[in-house]
């Protein structure tokens, strides 16, 4: 599969109008994009959402239905969440043309997800903290509302014409980046150590989870990185015990 756009998942999450969906999917097929993970969409499969779609029924009928944001990102190296405000304590937010150059790069060898919200809310704070970069599409200041598939269709055309490219630099040779599981399962790891050494209450966690979020965010985490970061943590933990 040596097509990055292969690699590349349009993910929309709760989605509350199919027609929504199957304008999407209809975007994403005019841009050479076929792969679509619903996350609990309010009404699908529907009749509108194939009506909308418009000869690309086909984007529908191979999409997949997930339970939880996790779940459609499983096995991802990079998550791209679109937003149209700054959240407090994300990463900083990347205009589209730039950040579709890395989403380019990062497809030439692994799995990427550009993920949108629902049409009235958009992401959650807790959606998007699973994104590593936070992509935003210059729009009117004085008016930024977006047509779901409007966003969708802005965002293939630019990951488009990032991957026709000449030779979009790749991951280094040997570079294995860590995938969303893993990074996640690296959360984890580190909130129950911190709360088992008294470093972090519970019940009064604050914002320390979120800040660490957009530490390792800003870096890309390699799978030998998560692995001596978790093995430091078992090795602390039982010098706690």
């Amino acid at each position: 599969m040596n097509d990055p756009l292969a690699r590349i998942r349009i993910v929309l999450s709760r989605t509350s109008h199919p027609g929504n969906i199957g304008a999407a999917a209809r975007a994403m097929k005019t841009m050479g994009l076929s792969r679509l993970h619903l996350v609990e969409p309010r009404h699908f499969p529907d009749p509108e959402a194939t009506a909308r779609a418009s000869g690309s029924t086909d984007v529908l009928d191979a999409a997949v239905v997930a339970g939880s944001l996790p779940e459609a990102l499983r096995g991802t190296v990079l998550a791209a969440g679109f937003t149209a405000r700054r959240r407090e304590l994300g990463p900083p937010v990347r205009w589209l043309r730039e950040a579709a150059a890395e989403i380019a790069a990062q497809a030439a060898g692994g799995e990427v997800a550009l993920v949108f919200g629902n049409e009235t809310a958009g992401l959650s704070n807790e959606d998007l903290a699973l994104c590593q970069i936070p992509v935003a599409i210059p729009t009117n200041p004085d008016y930024t509302s977006l047509n779901l598939a409007a966003a969708v269709q802005l965002a293939c055309y630019e990951v488009r014409m990032a991957c026709s490219l000449p030779a979009p630099a790749g991951p280094r040779p040997g570079f294995e980046p860590a995938a969303l599981e893993e990074i996640e399962g690296l959360f984890g790891h580190l909130e129950r150590a911190m709360t088992a050494s008294g470093f972090l209450d519970p019940a009064n966690p604050g914002r320390l989870m979120p800040r660490l979020r957009r530490l390792f965010a800003r870096t890309r985490l390699e799978r030998e990185e998560i692995n001596i970061l978790r093995g430091m943590l078992n090795s602390f933990s039982h010098k706690v015990d």
